[in-house]
């Protein structure tokens, strides 16, 4: 029986033995035979099924909202407006139980069905987020300090994703830490625009970077091993996405500010954006970190091409504007053409009658 593969997984694994056959550590005839040993998909139905499921919840979604149009609907919930928060918060939180019960059960007895099981737990998860919620007002002593409920879950979440072995949940985790850091600093200065000065995406700049510094610290740490990649690309994501709002918006806490400041006057946060992009793209490239060196790429263009739109868009005719950008993209192309093409030379040549490497 032929293992069946998509066609990237089928390229790479075909990569992979033209590499070991030219060091020798296959024959020819065993390197033939791996070859022969796998087919390509006709199509995805792996993608087919994740997506279908995705459909399924967000229709799902609606079909709650057009219910709740109507009459009958909404006079129930009118009646449920004087429902102690305590009872709404426990039964969510038995809801969200019976969830994660449900889908910790099927991973084991359906471990096949990988994106039901998620949209399993995925539902414990929303009902997770409105438990604590609806505890928060429940013990409400009118202090605002509603940042602690994302403490709170960002250990409950925690906790699930470890018991459940959870990436999903993790990465829920993850979204609250945010979140309680974003809103613990606005309570801690009465929501003023700066905390020890620094704007919201200066302040996010430097949760990235203690997150993925945090990362590089438990690098190889066993226990860490499961949710070390999610992590890193999340701490990423933080320090880059923050990065590039900071290159727009500077160390600006409140819009009218920034409004009466030229754009040009802001250039240094780009070249320090871009010099972190820059950074990370060349230790990816040395230490054969692909992630980074992914982030580095991406954001150096995006900060690239920001700046051009920022500086160039009222002071140049839009012909010789979008020129300049069709001309930049052509050489961007050309060079991933050459870069891809380099690494595609090593791939061993089709077989006759070999259709492998068809879709």
């Amino acid at each position: 029986m032929k293992l069946n593969l998509d066609k990237q997984e089928s390229e790479f694994l075909n990569r992979a033995i033209a590499h070991w056959e030219n060091e020798q550590l296959l024959t020819a005839e065993q390197a033939q035979k791996l070859r022969a040993s796998t087919e390509v998909k006709g199509f995805d139905w792996m993608r087919l099924a994740q997506y279908s499921f995705w459909i399924a919840l967000a229709c799902g979604i609606i079909a709650v909202g057009s219910l709740i149009i109507s009459d009958k609907v909404l006079n129930w919930i009118r009646s449920l407006y004087y429902t102690p928060d305590i009872v709404i918060a426990l039964g969510a939180g038995a809801i969200a139980a019976g969830a994660f019960y449900v889908g910790r059960r099927r991973k084991k007895l359906f471990p096949e069905r990988v994106f039901s099981n998620e949209a399993t737990i995925f539902t414990g998860v929303l009902f997770t987020a409105c438990c604590i919620a609806y505890l928060g007002k429940t013990f409400d002593n009118g202090s605002g300090h509603y940042s602690l409920l994302f403490l709170i879950s960002v250990f409950v979440y925690g906790a699930l994703a470890w018991k459940l072995n959870s990436r999903m949940i993790w990465l829920f985790a993850l979204v609250s830490l945010g979140s309680w850091f974003g809103t613990e600093t606005g309570y801690q200065t009465r929501w003023q625009y700066y905390f020890l000065g620094m704007n919201y995406p200066l302040r996010f700049v430097a949760f990235g970077v203690l997150l993925v510094a945090g990362c590089y610290l438990l690098r190889g740490k066993k226990w860490m091993a499961f949710f070390w990649e999610l992590t890193y690309v999340v701490g990423l994501l933080y320090l880059f996405l923050s990065l590039w709002l900071l290159s727009i918006f500077g160390n600006y806490g409140h819009l009218d500010a920034w409004w009466q400041v030229k754009q040009i006057s802001l250039f240094y946060w780009g070249i320090i954006s871009g010099s972190v992009a820059a950074s990370f793209l060349l230790y990816g490239l040395k230490n054969k970190d692909a992630i980074a060196r992914e982030f580095g790429i991406t954001f150096l263009l995006i900060f690239i091409y920001s700046k051009y739109f920022e500086y160039l868009w009222n002071n140049i005719p839009y012909t010789l504007f979008f020129a300049i950008l069709a001309a930049s993209f052509w050489f961007i192309g050309r060079r991933a053409e050459k870069i891809w093409n380099l690494h595609s030379e090593d791939k061993p040549a089709q077989a006759p009658g070999d259709t492998s490497a068809n879709v």
